[in-house]
């Protein structure tokens, strides 16, 4: 059986998390977890919350990841790993053109704050706007289109940009996709404590709702170091529908 192994390339804070949920509730679907976090650990020695049992619970070989895990068998037809675009370190990037590749973005502007609770004094690694960019460069000169998601247009309209992504995937659109049981999933990384309470509370995509609060000076410098590779992405996302026809739906 042929697998479609879809590559959800994200930053944190980005509802990737929401993303993965909602493609488990496809009856073709396995979900992966973000199968290259100790690897990225490893390398880069980060220091983010629960490194040590994050280290100890999941494989830090990322080429054996690639190898066993990534390009392995599977027993559904679609595969949807979630990860972070800067988890893609000193690795071989052929399987890449192996796979289906979605870029997962979110302003800077929204997401920087709520990044420096779990990350306090982040850099643009720690953002992976930089690294989504490169790998942006990388699919569009080996021949793919990847098709790019940005969060506040999904959460505008997950129907709308659902179908959308879907046929870009070339797989039907399950309106299964648009809401799920509360709580954790199996598949959930042992860093799921530190990082997805809130999406552990919802049962489907939640209404956008622009932040409110004065953005922190502090971050500025990041933000504008930032802002030109959200600018690249952003341009490229798929699109909510107008208002008047998202209120039909």
């Amino acid at each position: 059986m042929a697998t479609l192994r879809i590559h959800l390339w994200s930053g944190p804070r980005n509802v990737s998390t929401a993303l993965m949920y909602s493609f488990a509730q496809r009856a073709d679907t396995r979900v992966v977890d973000e199968p290259l976090y100790a690897h990225y650990l490893r390398v880069s020695g980060a220091p983010h919350p629960g490194r040590e049992e994050v280290l100890a619970a999941q494989d830090a070989d990322g080429g054996r990841v690639v190898r066993d895990l990534i390009l392995g068998p599977w027993d559904r037809p679609v595969v949807f790993f979630k990860q972070m675009a800067h988890h893609l370190v000193d690795l071989d990037r052929a399987f890449l053109r192996r796979a289906a590749n979605v870029l997962l973005t979110r302003d800077p502007l929204e997401m920087l704050p709520s990044l420096e609770v779990q990350i306090p004094r982040p850099t643009i690694r720690d953002t992976g706007y930089a690294a989504q960019t490169a790998l942006l460069d990388e699919l569009l000169a080996a021949g793919q289109d990847p098709p790019v998601l940005d969060a506040r247009e999904l959460l505008l309209d997950p129907p709308g940009v659902l179908q959308q992504l879907c046929a870009r995937l070339a797989i039907a659109f399950d309106a299964a996709m648009l809401h799920w049981p509360a709580g954790p999933r199996p598949e959930n990384g042992v860093w799921a404590r530190h990082w997805y309470e809130a999406v552990h509370r919802s049962t489907g995509f939640e209404p956008y709702r622009a932040k409110t609060s004065p953005f922190p000076e502090r971050l500025r410098p990041l933000l504008d170091e930032c802002a030109p590779h959200y600018a690249r992405l952003a341009a490229r996302a798929l699109r909510a529908r107008p208002a008047a026809a998202r209120s039909r739906s």
